[in-house]
C-alpha cells in the first residue's frame, strides 16, 4: 500500500486487536457507570460494601486525575476533554504503527479508557468514579474501570518497551 507521499507503508498488522480491545474497553466502563448512576442509584443510596478492602461510592471527578485541578466552570470541562479525544487521536497514531500484540493491547486499554471518561465529561460535566478500596486505615483514590484501564495500558507500554525483545528491532514505516 502507498502512503501519500509515494512510500510503500507497511499493513497495521495488530490495529484490529488494539481497536476491539478499546471498544471492549469502553462499552464495559459504560455500562458499569450506567449500573453504578441508574442501576444501583448512589446518588441516593450513599456507599455499598462489596467486601472488606472495597466499596461503591459515587464520585463526580471534576478534575484531572485523582481530582487534581478540579474544573467547575465550562471552559476547564471542554478543554479537558478535548486533552482526552487529543491523547486518544495521538495513541491511535501509535496504534497503527504497533509493532507487538501487548503495544496494540496497551493502546486499546489507553484509548478506550480516555474515551471513557471524555464521553462522561461530554455528557455529565465530570468523571464517574466509584471504585473505593481500602485497607488498615488507607483509601485509595475513587476510581473506575477507565481508569484501571489506562493504568494497566501503561504498565503494559512499559513492559513492552522494557523488554527484552523491545531493543531488537524499532517499529517500521511512518504515520
Amino acid at each position: 500500500m502507498k502512503s501519500a507521499g509515494g512510500a510503500v507503508s507497511q499493513p497495521a498488522p495488530y490495529l484490529k486487536v488494539g481497536l476491539f480491545i478499546a471498544a471492549v474497553t469502553f462499552a464495559l466502563d459504560q455500562i458499569t457507570k450506567y449500573a453504578v448512576l441508574y442501576g444501583l442509584d448512589l446518588a441516593t443510596r450513599g456507599k455499598i460494601y462489596i467486601a472488606p478492602f472495597a466499596d461503591f461510592v459515587l464520585a463526580m471527578n471534576r478534575g484531572i486525575s485523582y481530582g487534581l485541578f478540579p474544573q467547575d466552570g465550562e471552559l476547564g470541562r471542554w478543554v479537558l476533554f478535548s486533552v482526552k479525544i487529543a491523547a486518544s487521536l495521538l495513541f491511535l497514531v501509535w496504534l497503527r504503527r504497533a509493532a507487538t500484540p501487548l503495544t496494540a493491547a496497551a493502546l486499546g486499554l489507553l484509548i478506550g479508557g480516555a474515551l471513557g471518561n471524555a464521553l462522561d465529561r461530554a455528557i455529565q460535566g465530570a468523571v464517574i468514579d466509584f471504585v473505593s478500596l481500602h485497607a488498615y486505615g488507607f483509601r485509595w483514590y475513587v476510581f473506575n474501570l477507565a481508569d484501571a484501564a489506562i493504568v494497566a495500558g501503561v504498565v503494559g507500554l512499559l513492559y513492552d518497551a522494557f523488554s527484552p525483545n523491545a531493543l531488537k528491532s524499532p517499529p517500521k514505516g511512518g504515520i
